[in-house]
């Protein structure tokens, strides 16, 4: 008989590669299913403390739909220079979208992921390319659809 609650040790864990194409797809939709994909929240073993997930790689990042005005009234602020008064930069989706596209969703992935160490180490495990080629083969990821 097993007491206590099951908490998985480093070396429990297994990963694999998922590929996933956002193309027509919503962005808060797939970024919430590939932010769970990172944590390990579809196995068995996740343990919240713990790096449990898998490396995704998104393709056709360029191709990701939102829904309402977001494409002109969605700002990103960020602060090209840390504490320097003043450097505040607003740039909105439709602007970002046109200069990198994959930051689109890297940034909406990346929000939805603990804000300390272990959300930054679930994030090296993120790959987005804006078009549907990858050069992740040897890894051999499966294929993984996130509903729309």
């Amino acid at each position: 008989m097993l007491r206590g609650t099951y908490s998985a040790k480093a070396a429990d864990v297994k990963r694999q590669w998922h590929v996933v194409d956002v193309s027509g797809k919503v962005l808060g939709r797939a970024a919430s299913q590939i932010a769970a994909l990172l944590k390990g929240k579809h196995k068995p073993i996740y343990t919240p403390s713990l790096d449990t997930g898998d490396h995704v790689i998104v393709i056709n990042a360029a191709k990701v739909k939102v829904t309402g005005n977001k494409e002109t009234d969605k700002q990103y602020y960020r602060h090209p220079r840390a504490g320097m008064p003043g450097a505040l930069k607003i740039t909105n989706l439709e602007t970002l979208r046109r200069r990198k596209p994959e930051d689109v969703v890297v940034n909406a992935v990346r929000r939805m992921l603990p804000r300390n160490a272990l959300g930054r180490k679930m994030m090296n495990k993120l790959k987005v390319y804006a078009g549907p080629e990858h050069p992740h083969a040897a890894q051999k990821p499966t294929g993984r659809e996130v509903e729309a």
